[in-house]
């Protein structure tokens, strides 16, 4: 679709509702923005840095900040008035909103909730619970990805792998050369899951890995846990909405959740969960937040978890009429947003003698590219390193990702120097981005080539910390040796 309704979506998502009107009131449809619009709406952005990280915490145009502090000034003059007329409505709105977005069924599918974080341990809880409750067998196995976000993973730890679960994890292959090498890698590993008739309770399958960055192929790893047998399946898709197009009944999922302030341009922090209606154990998912609103159902647990600003689940339809301004909404952003981000990739890979870290196909509005293997990426904490020298001495801000797995007998990638490369960048095109950003960091690598930098420069040096008894047996050798000098 090229646009999305946005104003007056009610209880039903048919009609007005009830409660207060929003603080705002229905308008006709905006003429398309300009490049000078796109510039105000994002002038608080700060102009002395290169921003080429949309994918770690998304932006938010000053339209929507501007509907996000009505709301918040609502709240704040009554707070009574707004909790008990204007909350639900509201956080129904926006949740009438999102099903359409994404094609839910229902909107009683569909919670809001802060980050995916938060999804993955409303769906990791209800695993634990089972485990806890002998609903599965100690040993029982849940799959995951390889590269699946770290909270996650450590979220699998803390549930499920602490009650009982048996982890195996999907190695996947980087560079990634086409989505068949993932779901090989998907067979093999559900088959170790699988071993010795264990059952696969849980399949955590990311739709967009965070690091690296790689368009994964859901709709099929979906389909076949469906024709393995696995009980559930949970994507983990927090880069998805406003990347690529979702449609949940599509995909097939019995879990999904996205966050949309990362490329859907909400205000931190807003994402929603998406559990299929009739599902046997939706009654069964709770908030990890135990409130007021608990056994009412998991759309109304995340809907009040205590005294907090709500503003931010608040404005989605404002979000949507912002995306509504572009040629196209929400896919015309898309398509513009993946052409030019494989354009500044491919412009970085030529200057630096690298290559992308995935077909195009595999990328969405985020692009790994290959940094020049003099740098000497050697470990996360020198990536981490080089981004913060970039950040602070180049005032560019991209993240690295540094590459040191190799996947059976796959060879690590190399760059034109036949050298192998273990550094990457993750370059996110979102709207407010120009070329002359790219160029920055570009010249910025270089520049660290000349130089003849590489990030051991950046390492701590290494501290030689003395024990009392090593200092001890030193002492007592240095003074043999000076008696055995003086000794006649």
């Amino acid at each position: 679709m090229a646009s999305i309704p946005s104003d007056e979506v009610s209880e039903n998502g048919h009609g007005n509702g009830n409660g207060p009107s929003p603080p705002r009131a229905k308008r006709p449809r905006a003429a398309l923005i300009s490049a000078a619009q796109i510039r105000d709406e994002f002038a608080h952005h700060d102009p002395a840095v290169a921003r080429v990280n949309n994918g770690s915490f998304g932006c938010c145009p000053a339209s929507v900040l501007e509907a996000q502090a009505r709301w918040q000034r609502l709240f704040l003059a009554q707070p009574d008035a707004f909790y008990f007329d204007g909350l639900q409505p509201g956080l129904r709105r926006s949740r009438a909103a999102v099903a359409a977005l994404v094609n839910a069924g229902d909107v009683s599918e569909i919670s809001l909730v802060d980050n995916a974080t938060t999804a993955a341990a409303i769906v990791l809880q209800h695993a634990a619970w089972s485990f806890a409750e002998g609903h599965f067998a100690r040993g029982d196995a849940v799959l995951m990805l390889h590269y699946a976000y770290g909270a996650v993973k450590k979220s699998i730890q803390a549930y499920v792998a602490r009650a009982g679960a048996t982890v195996v994890e999907v190695p996947l292959p980087f560079p990634v050369t086409s989505p068949d090498a993932i779901i090989a890698e998907f067979h093999a590993a559900l088959a170790v899951a699988k071993a010795g008739g264990r059952k696969v309770r849980l399949a955590v399958i990311d739709h967009i890995t965070s690091m690296p960055s790689v368009l994964i192929p859901v709709k099929e790893l979906v389909a076949i846990c469906r024709q393995e047998g696995v009980d559930k399946v949970f994507v983990d898709a927090a880069h998805s909405v406003g990347q690529v197009p979702v449609d949940v009944r599509d995909i097939g999922a019995d879990f999904y959740t996205s966050n949309l302030h990362k490329w859907f341009f909400c205000p931190p922090a807003v994402a929603f969960l998406h559990t299929r209606k009739g599902g046997p154990i939706t009654s069964q998912l709770h908030h990890p937040v135990v409130s007021h609103e608990y056994g009412n159902g998991l759309p109304m647990e995340s809907g009040w978890i205590g005294t907090r600003d709500y503003s931010a689940q608040i404005v989605v339809p404002e979000a949507i009429h912002f995306v509504n301004r572009f040629e196209g909404g929400i896919e015309g952003i898309r398509s513009r947003n993946h052409e030019k981000v494989i354009e500044m990739g491919r412009m970085l890979a030529e200057a630096w003698g690298t290559f992308l870290g995935s077909p195009p196909v595999m990328c969405g509005s985020m692009a790994m590219v290959g940094m020049p293997s003099c740098l000497c990426i050697e470990s996360d904490d020198d990536a981490l390193r080089v981004r913060t020298m970039l950040r602070k001495d180049f005032k560019v801000e991209v993240p690295i990702y540094y590459n040191s797995r190799q996947v059976k007998v796959q060879e690590m990638a190399k760059d034109n120097n036949s050298d192998p490369v273990t550094g990457y960048v993750r370059i996110s095109h979102q709207v407010y981005n120009v070329k002359e950003e790219y160029e920055r960091l570009r010249d910025a690598v270089n520049k660290l080539v000349a130089e003849g930098f590489t990030s051991a420069e950046l390492r701590p040096a290494e501290k030689i910390i003395y024990s009392t008894e090593v200092w001890t047996v030193a002492s007592t050798i240095f003074t043999v040796l000076v008696l055995a000098k003086d000794a006649p």
